[in-house]
This record gives C-alpha cells, structure tokens and sequence, in this order.
C-alpha cells in the first residue's frame, strides 16, 4: 500500500480566556482558535511495526523520538482498536517547537488522521476522540483543523465560519513551556478568574460572512489572559508583539495560546507580506511566516 500523507497545521489562539481551575488541576478556558497556512507534514508507510523518523529544519528540536505525541496518541489509539493497522511515520518538522501554535498535537492529530485512514475510521469516531483528548488538550481540536470556539479542557468545539485572515507569525525561537506559564498565572486548584454573569454571558462571535474588519473588531475586545504570565517568564515576547504592532497595516497583535509565537492581523495579503519581510530584515534570528489563518 502506498504511503499515506497529512498536513499537521499550526493552530492559532486568536483568544485565550481562562476560566478558572479545576479542583482536578487542569484549568478550564475559552478559546477562537484557527489554523494556519504552514503546516508540518507526517508521512504512514504501513508496516508491522510502529516507528517514528525525524526531518526537516526543526527536527532537532523535538527531543526523543520515543517521548513524541505522534508514537503516544498511536498507542493510545492501539489500546482502543483492536488489530490496529500502523506503519512507520516520518515527520517533516517546519514549525516551531514549545511555540503556542499545537505544533506536537497538529502532529499528533495528523497521526490520528493517517490511522483512521489506513483503518477505515471515521474522523467522527468516538475513539480518536477519546484519544485526542488524552494525547493533550489541543489535540481534539487540531483533528477538525477548522476554526473554532473551543472551551473546557479542549474537550468542546463549537465551529466558527471564519473569513480568510491575512497574517503575519512570529516566534523569537525561545521555547516556552505550557506548564509555566499556568503556573506563572498562579491560580489555586478550584480557582475562578472570571465570574459566574462572565461564564453565563459569553462573546457573540461574528456569523458566517462577516469580513476581517467585524472579526478584529470583536476579537480586540478580548485577549489572551496567559500573555502577561509567558512575558514573565520570556520578555521578548514583549517585544514581537510591539514589532508586529509597530508595522504597517497591523489591525490587531497578540500571543497565540501560551506562547512565545504572536501573530498580527492585517487588511490585506499585501500589507502582512512587506511587514514580515521588514521584521526579518530587523530580527533576522526569528522565525516568521507571512499567509493566512482560516
């Protein structure tokens, strides 16, 4: 059987709201998340044995092999499927690692995909599902790979119609560890940050057919609440999201997810184009992608 291919998209928090603190210590949020168009790529080719190789630019960064979210939500997904088809991933790895963008779990998710393919799952399995969620919390909403207003855990998605966002990503290639940056937060297990008319009122999100313009004037009202917290822990990120503002035709900037990558929303492909070309002439060492996110 040939080789089964699929794209592991970088995922964007275009908000993040923490909720609170589960007495269980996971933290409760709310979040419009949408996807990029940069991408890792994970390669099946079906064999006996399950295994993992490492390519691309950023490969050196992933750590061990064996530690990879590719091989646990694989096995997760073995003790689930009885006689589960696998086979040997290669991983292209172009995107950033520790980044905020769901690099590991878009990575995983694509795994989840592969399998499902190979084995004649449905993408709606309950299953993959269950998996997704106990690889990590952004793995379930990185298997739709479709924008979204995601809350709990990760757990529920409510799908959103996005316009086409021209962008402009950044990451001043420092890593920083989800788990840092909610314990930077500080909050005690059984924890509100928000209140309960907050929870009960919610935002109205755009409906289908509103333009970038009704978009970031909603999605500037919000923020992202772990943005002070990763800029405790590395303050240059601080200083992306004041490139990002500080460039022409910048509509909104902001963190993704728990950081260090940032990202600004423009008017136009045109405009996000010259404003990367002008940050990685003025920061050569960070790395930046000019598309969209969808």
């Amino acid at each position: 059987m040939p080789a089964l291919i699929a794209e592991g998209r970088a995922k964007v928090n275009l908000t993040l709201r923490v909720v609170g603190r589960r007495v269980d210590g996971y933290h409760d949020i709310e979040s419009v998340v949408a996807f990029a168009d940069c991408a890792d790529r994970l390669t099946l080719t079906p064999g006996s044995e399950l295994g993992l190789n490492m390519s691309g630019p950023l490969a050196g960064a992933c750590g061990e092999t064996s530690d990879n979210l590719v091989l646990k939500a694989a096995r997760l997904l073995g003790q689930r499927v009885p006689d589960l088809k696998v086979g040997s991933f290669t991983l292209d790895k172009l995107l950033p690692v520790a980044a905020g963008i769901g690099g590991g779990s878009a990575d995983a998710a694509a795994a989840l995909r592969l399998l499902a393919q190979l084995n004649g799952l449905a993408l709606d399995d309950e299953r993959l599902l269950q998996v997704g969620l106990a690889t990590g919390a952004d793995v379930p909403v990185c298997l739709a790979s479709h924008a979204c207003d995601m809350t709990g855990v990760g757990e529920t998605l409510l799908p959103l119609s996005l316009p086409i966002l021209p962008c402009v990503m950044v990451n001043p290639r420092v890593p920083v560890a989800t788990k840092d940056v909610f314990a930077a937060l500080g909050l005690r297990n059984g924890e509100l940050l928000v209140g309960a008319t907050d929870i009960l009122r919610g935002t109205a999100w755009p409906e289908a057919g509103a333009s970038v313009e009704d978009w970031v004037e909603v999605l500037a009202a919000s923020s992202n609440d772990l943005e002070v917290p990763a800029m405790r822990i590395q303050p240059v990120i601080g200083e992306v999201i004041s490139a990002l503002s500080a460039s022409n035709g910048a509509w909104l900037a902001r963190m993704s997810g728990s950081g260090a990558t940032c990202f600004a929303i423009y008017e136009n492909t045109a405009d996000a184009g010259r404003a990367a070309d002008k940050i990685r002439r003025d920061h050569p060492g960070w790395w930046v992608h000019a598309g969209t996110l969808s």
